[in-house]
């Protein structure tokens, strides 16, 4: 944005300084400060009557922190999903699980029923020229 230096700060006072004279800086400064407290107070008195009315609302920091750096939140929200997917599908294979069989069975299963052999022929697929 804009940076203000002690030069440049300096350099509006005395502009302000020659357009006010010192007679009428006082009354000016008093004047904008009681308008810089009364729009504080009004925004703390939205900001509650907003708060009451949704009490799940981030804080202000949080919701400036949001508005600088969006994709943090959607960064965010798309792990809380993707916990959500792994541990229904983890619950669901829980779910469709056998029970295990007892340890007798699983050793009379193995000595009746032979190995599954595993296919020994390579299969070469093309080449996909959409890849070039």
């Amino acid at each position: 944005m804009f940076s203000l230096s002690p030069l440049k700060i300096m350099i509006i006072v005395a502009v302000v300084l020659l357009l006010l004279g010192p007679d009428k800086l006082p009354e000016v400064a008093h004047k904008l400060g009681s308008s810089w407290r009364a729009l504080k107070r009004l925004q703390e008195r939205v900001e509650s009557e907003v708060r009451e009315a949704i009490p799940d609302l981030p804080s202000s920091n949080d919701i400036a922190r949001i508005a600088r750096s969006p994709v943090h939140l959607l960064n965010q929200l798309a792990d809380r999903v993707d916990q959500k997917e792994e541990s229904d599908a983890t619950a669901a294979r829980a779910a469709e699980a056998p029970p295990a069989p007892p340890a007798e069975a699983v050793v009379v299963a193995e000595a009746v029923a032979p190995p599954i052999p595993k296919p020994t022929a390579n299969i070469v697929l093309p080449p996909d020229p959409s890849l070039n």
